[in-house]
């Protein structure tokens, strides 16, 4: 499984919500003080110096995206302190400029460090508190209104409590999604590496069941046709040639290892009963094929499984049982396909069977089964022999 990062995550488009909400709340709240100062306030003399330092801010203010809001740099502190600066100058002329607070409130939630914009959230709504009673007591005429006193430092509390809940929503649907994205490339490793020790072990049993066992014929040939070359030369040159034969197959299967093909028994639209049949263990041992039911086409994997299984089963008997015959049964019994290796040697008995087992062939074939949903059994007794059965379902697992 390959992780994808997304594009886009859904945090920093909140941000980016946000951040349009509030610049077109900033121009719509300047540009209403504009126009409501004028409208109050027609011809006097600071109108021209009013309308100067508005198009200052405007542009102060435009210039904010443009030195990023990733961290607080000397530049962007600068800007921010501009932006501060002339709109106090204009709160000081005209205090219905103080509406423009609001998105002020979050541009310093957004360029400072936490602590330090609190800090000058907090002296911005002394500060409209301070022009807003300043206009009222100007006014002279209309009662005290405690909403001037109360309103501005309950939109600053509340404008600061939504913008840090979401950063710290936004922070933490950030570390969810680095979370997911670091365990998706986890379970993708681990799943190569499952992949890769499968794919070893599956190579390790294929060389087991191939090569290795037919090394160990022409080893156990070669010492056979040594023994008897001076003797009987006949059976050493049978021996040999029996030897050569065994090397072909032999380095058949090398090449099949390395093009990954189908076992050569099986090629050339042979069918796993024929395959059975050629097979030996040895010029010692004779073996017998026998086929139980109407044979049905099998999964190449499961033939192949079969075929090595046999195989293995063979050079056990050829190495440790004594035997002087081997029966092969391949059974088709409807919903399953059996195959099983009994043989005549000396067995071995439960002490024996429960021990561990040797070398690599009993638990390659144990694996070869399980991977195809099937169970593997053995049943021996001492001196009446040995019998292997595989079975394995002709329907998939689920």
């Amino acid at each position: 499984m390959t992780p994808v990062t997304p594009t886009s995550p859904p945090p920093e488009r909140d941000t980016r919500t946000l951040s349009t909400v509030m610049h077109t709340a900033f121009f719509l709240l300047l540009g209403a003080s504009v126009a409501r100062f004028l409208l109050r306030h027609p011809g006097e003399p600071r109108t021209p110096w009013i309308i100067a330092l508005s198009i200052t801010l405007a542009l102060l203010y435009v210039l904010g995206p443009a030195l990023g809001t990733a961290a607080p740099t000397l530049r962007r502190l600068l800007w921010l302190g501009l932006v501060v600066a002339v709109w106090v100058v204009l709160v000081v002329l005209a205090p219905s400029f103080a509406w423009c607070a609001v998105p002020l409130f979050y541009t310093a939630l957004r360029t400072l460090p936490p602590r330090a914009a609190i800090v000058l959230v907090a002296l911005l709504t002394v500060f409209v508190v301070a022009a807003q009673l300043k206009l009222s007591q100007a006014a002279g005429s209309e009662p005290f209104d405690p909403n001037l006193l109360l309103a501005p430092p309950a939109v600053a509390a509340l404008a600061t409590a939504v913008f840090v809940h979401m950063e710290r929503q936004a922070t933490t649907q950030r570390t969810l999604i680095d979370d997911l994205i670091r365990t998706r490339r986890e379970l993708a490793a681990t799943e190569r590496r499952a992949g890769t020790l499968a794919e070893r072990q599956r190579l390790s049993m294929e060389i087991h069941d191939t090569l290795a066992q037919h090394l160990s014929s022409q080893q156990m040939l070669l010492q056979a046709a040594d023994r008897t070359w001076d003797t009987d030369p006949a059976t050493a040159r049978t021996h040999v040639r029996t030897a050569t034969d065994i090397t072909a197959r032999g380095l058949a299967e090398a090449r099949r290892l390395v093009h990954d093909l189908a076992p050569p028994e099986l090629a050339g639209g042979a069918g796993l009963p024929d395959a059975l049949r050629a097979l030996d263990a040895g010029p010692d041992i004779e073996v017998r094929f026998h086929l139980e039911g109407a044979p049905v086409p099998l999964p190449d994997r499961a033939e192949s499984a079969l075929l090595r299984i046999a195989q293995g089963a063979l050079a056990n008997v050829r190495e440790h049982a004594g035997a002087r015959t081997a029966a092969l049964t391949l059974s088709f019994l409807g919903d399953q396909v059996v195959l099983d290796v009994a043989d005549d040697g000396h067995g071995f008995t439960e002490a024996r069977s429960a021990a561990p087992e040797r070398g690599h062939g009993l638990p390659a074939m144990r694996a070869r089964v399980r991977q195809l949903g099937g169970t593997l059994t053995i049943e021996s007794t001492a001196g009446e022999g040995t019998v292997l059965s595989a079975s394995i379902p002709l329907e998939p697992t689920p």
